[in-house]
């Protein structure tokens, strides 16, 4: 049975997904109401919990310190409270271990050896090695899809990954090619990592530690 999460926690985890977000971002992350969710953002600001910042060019919200720890508290009482840590942390496992198959197609995507045993920017002129590499990340979507499908059934902000990836594999294959891993979008690269973030959060671990299964 699926266990839907409290949008405080929903709007405080968006806010640590995206690293920093609009209003309108987060409340489209978790399918939630714009307005309630500007509402929510500013009572979390009047908490300390969320500030406002800018960055190159680009602004919108952040979590401060004690927002990630009541993010992590939030987390945590959910987890308790349905009962799915086992399931989420095996899971995990199953992810990190196809994890360094993921970081390794997208850096093959960006550098490829030159002829002279050095690496070089990968000019995307060679069809058989980046047709290698879409086809790694083509069987690494297969398995982010069954993963979200999983973990959606019971805790449903965590479903939707394998989507999103799928749909930014579909871009790279029409020709657009930053939908690998350009920043600050849906790219491969950039839902990998997310729900590797999402994951991490939700079991109250930092990177590099094992889930313990």
């Amino acid at each position: 049975m699926a266990d839907t999460s409290a949008p405080a926690l929903l709007v405080l985890h968006a806010v640590r997904l995206r690293g920093m977000t609009t209003g309108a971002e987060a409340a489209a992350r978790f399918g939630l109401d714009a307005d309630a969710v500007d509402e929510l953002l500013l009572d979390l600001e009047a908490y300390g919990r969320v500030s406002r910042a800018s960055f190159a060019g680009t602004s919108g919200w952040t979590l401060t310190d004690a927002g990630r720890a009541e993010g992590e508290r939030l987390l945590a009482e959910e987890l308790a409270a349905t009962g799915h840590g086992p399931f989420v942390r095996e899971r995990y496992a199953t992810f990190l271990a196809h994890n360094d198959r993921c970081l390794t197609a997208c850096t093959d995507w960006q550098l490829r050896p030159d002829g002279a045993g050095r690496l070089a920017v990968n000019t995307h002129g060679d069809p058989v090695w980046d047709g290698r590499v879409l086809d790694e990340l083509t069987v690494l979507g297969g398995v982010l899809d069954t993963l979200s499908a999983e973990l959606g059934l019971r805790l449903p902000r965590l479903g939707g990954y394998g989507a999103r990836f799928t749909a930014a594999l579909a871009r790279v294959r029409r020709g657009e090619l930053s939908w690998v891993d350009r920043p600050r979008t849906d790219s491969c690269h950039t839902v990998w990592m997310e729900l590797h973030e999402d994951l991490l959060a939700t079991l109250g671990l930092r990177r590099g530690e094992e889930p313990g299964v």
